[in-house]
């Protein structure tokens, strides 16, 4: 695997892990290093086992990794969990009044280096000092993290980290980071943080939500830049009143969406169909997490690609997009977006726990030059009058906003005429089905298609989407270290499908082997739905954790 240390930071619930967490990952990315962070939390607000994993390097990297080699371990649970997993040349930083045997353990002094509350800082210090981070760097970020506390505190913060890092830096270490090769400044950013920057860069005005891990984030970012970027954000009181606020506000010419994760999805999809019937823009993210019901809330899984294709009654186009990085969570929300708003109906971004909440090094975006929906004509001219459902070539009819024109806007739930009007008539019936089915062979030009990687004709194809995709890449490049020919084949859009694409790559290949972190091969099962190509192979990850290169290998090796 490439160089750098997998650092494992665990502890309960409140005792400050993902502090250090955030600042140790924003002061290695401020100091040229590229990151993958993967946090692990129980459902609750104090106690319970929760990690904050960094994998650091100097290289490009895109996946976690399991081996530990350095462990902090806030508390002895901690030390049991996970000591098994320390690398042979791993060590563990725990404090001295804890049990830790061997010289693989670090006991560090945190009563004589500061009083519990600064605790966390003694860490980050300690820490700092082991990986030879410049000291700058950290005051830098623990200024930005703490500044607008009382200046005591920040002081206290500050004179705290300096003496950690003193009583680390005399201790000898060896993960200590090569220097990192020069490159433009980056920041530290998550999927769901992502998603929310790529929304308003988009021109985002509406956002509602009832909090539901792990897309809850989404509207907290997105509520912290509403002041400055004229965008509503709404807590709504519960699923069913979230998606019928976004409709709402779409159908008054705000470009609008709605986040959940399946439990909350299972609640709005009468809402979906109401977008599909009115023909509203809305664009609904589902964050997955392992169900059936509550299932395990702050876990990941991909398993809800078969409920999202088949969400809402009746039939209607939809186009569904799974992200692969934080920097495609910033795109295809994007292009959600736009789509959703030419083809004026509900279209989805499914993301996943690991994503959502697994930050980066990401470069920064050029957004000078995006542009941004623009929900309707204010300048219309219609003869000899306006109507809302006009059937047209493409299937897409003209849309106005009440208030805006003269014209009269008229819509409703019930099946109607080309003005919006409530019919029973079944032959008008017929032809509006199918001027909303026209949509789909526009959305089917806009497939963002599936990337090939490595060998044209290669011993082993490995096919996965969404937030697979680092993890399979560096899969790829381990078993071709083993002398194997390996392809990657992968869906940033996982519906519509279109095969042409891709085909030649499954029958290219001497062996397919799909990836998926779910049990029954949703993915798998699509592809061969819409192109009769099976892939009998299959690595499913069904237990909570995120999918990770050894993982994949072990199962390769069965």
């Amino acid at each position: 695997m490439k160089n750098g240390p997998n650092i494992l930071i665990g502890g309960e619930a409140g005792q400050g892990l993902v502090t250090i967490g955030e600042l140790l990952s924003k002061s290695l990315v401020r100091s040229g290093y590229h990151i993958v962070v993967t946090q692990s939390y129980q459902s609750r607000i104090r106690g319970g086992h929760n990690t904050y994993m960094i994998r650091v390097s100097t290289d490009q990297i895109s996946a976690p990794r399991e081996s530990i080699d350095i462990l902090v371990a806030l508390d002895q649970n901690t030390l049991t969990l996970h000591q098994k997993e320390v690398s042979p040349n791993g060590f563990i930083l725990i404090d001295e009044g804890f049990w830790c045997a061997g010289d693989v353990c670090l006991k560090i002094p945190y009563k004589q280096l500061a009083s519990d509350r600064y605790s966390n800082i003694v860490a980050l210090g300690v820490l700092g000092a082991l990986l030879g981070i410049d000291q700058e760097w950290l005051l830098k970020t623990l200024h930005d993290f703490f500044g607008k506390k009382e200046p005591q505190v920040a002081e206290e913060n500050r004179r705290v980290l300096l003496d950690a890092f003193a009583w680390g830096s005399q201790k000898g270490s060896s993960h200590k980071l090569p220097p990192p090769s020069k490159s433009p400044a980056r920041m530290m950013m998550n999927g769901n943080e992502a998603i929310a920057l790529g929304a308003i860069s988009a021109g985002l005005r509406f956002y509602s939500f009832y909090p539901m891990t792990p897309a809850t984030t989404i509207g907290q970012t997105l509520a912290g830049y509403a002041g400055k970027m004229s965008l509503v954000v709404e807590q709504a009181e519960d699923e069913i009143a979230a998606i019928n606020m976004a409709i709402g506000a779409s159908f008054a010419g705000a470009p609008s969406m709605v986040g959940t994760s399946g439990g909350g999805f299972a609640l709005m999809v009468e809402g979906v169909s109401l977008a599909a019937m009115t023909e509203t823009p809305v664009v609904v993210i589902v964050a997955q997490r392992p169900g059936p019901a509550t299932g395990l809330p702050t876990r990941t899984e991909q398993g809800d690609l078969n409920f999202v294709l088949h969400a809402g009654h009746g039939e209607f186009p939809r186009a569904i997009f799974a992200p692969g990085s934080v920097e495609e969570c910033f795109h295809l929300t994007r292009k959600a977006l736009f789509l959703a708003e030419k083809y004026q109906g509900p279209m989805f971004l499914l993301t996943d726990q690991f994503l959502a909440d697994s930050s980066r090094a990401v470069n920064s975006f050029d957004i000078d030059n995006l542009p941004y929906v623009q929900p309707f004509d204010r300048k219309p001219s219609f003869s000899p009058a306006y109507q809302r459902f006009a059937v047209t070539k493409e299937g897409i009819s003209p849309r106005l906003v009440p208030g805006f024109t003269e014209h009269r806007v008229v819509a409703g739930s019930d099946e109607h005429t080309e003005d919006g009007h409530l019919t029973e008539d079944l032959a008008v019936r017929k032809v509006m089905v199918e001027k909303r089915l026209k949509k789909a062979t526009g959305i089917l030009q806009e497939v963002t298609p599936p990337e090939f990687l490595g060998d044209r004709n290669p011993d082993i194809l490995l096919v996965s989407w969404g937030s697979c995709k680092g993890v399979v890449l560096e899969a790829a490049e381990e078993l071709g270290v083993q002398g194997k020919r390996v392809g990657t084949l992968h869906f940033s859009q996982v519906w519509p499908l279109v095969p042409i694409q891709f085909v030649s790559y499954l029958q290219g290949a001497k062996e397919v082997v799909a990836i998926e972190g779910n049990a029954t091969g949703q993915f798998a099962g699509l592809i061969r739905r819409e192109t009769g190509f099976e892939i009998k192979n299959r690595i499913g990850r069904y237990d909570g954790l995120p999918m990770t290169p050894e993982f994949i290998l072990r199962e390769m090796k069965k």
